[in-house]
């Protein structure tokens, strides 16, 4: 026998609401922290702009070095 499309729908949200209706089971586990370490960075230096730094050297050594030329 065939559901008739109001009864499914009846289900539907009644389940919806049950579902959504209830209040979330807390975790007896601690939360989890993350602990900071000091970096011993001076006032104003922006750890952020470190890989800049290292990629424009790298950029700059690579410009210095003699290119090869193809001889054919």
């Amino acid at each position: 026998m065939r559901l008739s499309r109001p009864h499914r729908r009846r289900r539907l949200n009644a389940g919806l609401q049950a579902g959504l209706g209830e209040k979330p089971v807390r975790s007896r586990s601690t939360p989890f922290v993350v602990r900071a370490s000091p970096m011993g960075l001076r006032a104003g230096f922006d750890p952020a702009g470190v890989n800049q730094l290292g990629d424009d050297l790298e950029a700059e050594d690579f410009l210095k070095k003699p290119r090869r030329t193809n001889k054919a």
